[in-house]
């Protein structure tokens, strides 16, 4: 059946996702330029790394911002209070919103307001610990328990295991968050050590050996935090600030922990409880203390649009490093959607390769992504969670916007983009 536009490109996008010391560095050739192989290496298989592409992105086209705006309107009719999307492209800044940000109010849903980001937060926290390995003070494939002596049951884990999600460590917060409103209820105002999350990791059974495969883990980046905090002598925050917020200009871009409050303008959020039916729980305020380094941190659709873009035009990181982060191994068997150090890569329909990170919070989903050359950005939201079907409808913003119109005529398959919804689902975790 031949779909037209933007319906063709909004059942794809439902496919794919129903699935740092001091100062900037200078940007430089060698950051848009993919590394050459290593004399003598083996070549990439699909379960080991792959080579970071060119700086050339197939399909330089203007958005479907009419696709955009179904792709939003589809996530609010999937149970979403209101939805959000921000593109940046060569032409400017495209805006498009749907549903309110405070259901109490009726206030409309504001490009400009401020969410909880979830799991993008693994993103900063990479930079900032990639900047401490390009200072010399933390190697990637040394042992975490030489930084952080017994802290872990097994001294073949390595940094780099953490940032790739390949430690082995139990995901605490499939546990905590078995029961969606209680478990959230359970911890929205407790303040968390960082020992006493791994020690709720350490009592789960591990879930593979160091480095065999991937398994998505908030454990591996709450030990992030514990390294960056350990190297430097400072908290998170003091870092995140120093080496990324304040030399970008984020300006509205925390990290607030162990407040509950977002300041300013901002979107609340709503969780679903698990009973269909049962009114939603607003999940604005709490600690995020469950999460921290691998969650907690707060920004707008601007914001990481312009981190995302500054990140992989080489402002941040050294170029040798930033390849290493952007060198990436499949997540599944679909070869669809990878993940590289604290960032994941997807292929789209039309052949664009897009890289960044999705984020779950009680309350809010995001996605942050951008083109390999930083040209083409998009940050989406929408504020609610533990409702899979707004999701994976906030997910067809991806395509509507870095694909752009779907061509006349041709099987929705034509670009080789084609895997069951299912599996791709199995890559976004509820609570991360």
């Amino acid at each position: 059946m031949r779909l037209p536009s933007p319906q063709r490109r909004l059942a794809a996008g439902a496919a794919l996702l129903a699935v740092i010391g001091g100062g900037l560095l200078p940007a430089t050739a060698a950051h848009a330029a993919a590394p050459t192989a290593t004399p003598g290496a083996a070549p990439a298989t699909a379960s080991g790394p792959l080579p970071v592409p060119g700086p050339g992105t197939p399909g330089q086209v203007a958005p479907d911002l009419e696709a955009l705006t179904q792709a939003l309107r589809n996530t609010t009719a999937a149970g979403a209070p209101g939805a959000m999307a921000r593109f940046t492209g060569p032409d400017g800044v495209s805006t498009r919103v749907e549903g309110v940000r405070d259901r109490s109010t009726g206030a409309a849903m504001d490009p400009k307001a401020r969410f909880r980001i979830g799991s993008v937060t693994k993103t900063f926290s990479t930079v900032v610990l990639l900047q401490l390995v390009d200072e010399g003070r933390i190697q990637l494939d040394k042992p975490v328990n030489s930084y952080l002596p017994g802290l872990l049951p097994d001294d073949r884990i390595t940094v780099r295991h953490l940032l790739t999600h390949r430690s082995g460590l139990a995901d605490y917060t499939n546990t905590m968050f078995e029961q969606t409103v209680p478990g959230f209820e359970s911890v929205r105002n407790k303040v968390f050590t960082y020992r006493e999350l791994v020690g709720l990791s350490l009592a789960e059974p591990r879930t593979t050996e160091p480095g065999a495969a991937y398994k998505y883990s908030n454990t591996n980046f709450v030990v992030v935090g514990m390294l960056i905090e350990e190297a430097t002598g400072k908290g998170v925050a003091k870092e995140y600030e120093r080496r990324i917020i304040k030399p970008l200009g984020l300006r509205n871009t925390s990290y607030v922990h162990p407040g509950t409050a977002i300041k300013g303008l901002h979107a609340n959020g709503y969780l679903h409880p698990d009973e269909e039916g049962a009114p939603l729980v607003d999940s604005t305020e709490q600690t995020v203390s469950w999460a921290q380094s691998a969650g907690a941190m707060i920004s707008n659709a601007a914001d990481l649009s312009t981190f995302m873009s500054a990140l992989v035009r080489g402002r941040l990181l050294r170029p040798a490093t930033l390849d290493a982060m952007l060198t990436v191994t499949p997540t599944d068997t679909t070869n669809t959607r990878f993940y590289g150090l604290g960032l994941r890569r997807y292929d789209l329909s039309c052949g664009t390769q897009v890289y960044g990170h999705t984020g779950t919070v009680q309350g809010f989903y995001t996605y942050a992504f951008t083109t390999r050359d930083g040209k083409r950005s998009l940050s989406s939201m929408a504020n609610t969670s533990n409702r899979g079907q707004a999701n994976t409808a906030l997910g067809g913003t991806l395509e509507a916007a870095f694909c752009g119109k779907a061509p006349a005529a041709g099987p929705a398959t034509a670009r080789g983009f084609a895997f069951a919804p299912a599996a791709a689902e199995a890559d976004l975790p509820e609570h991360g």
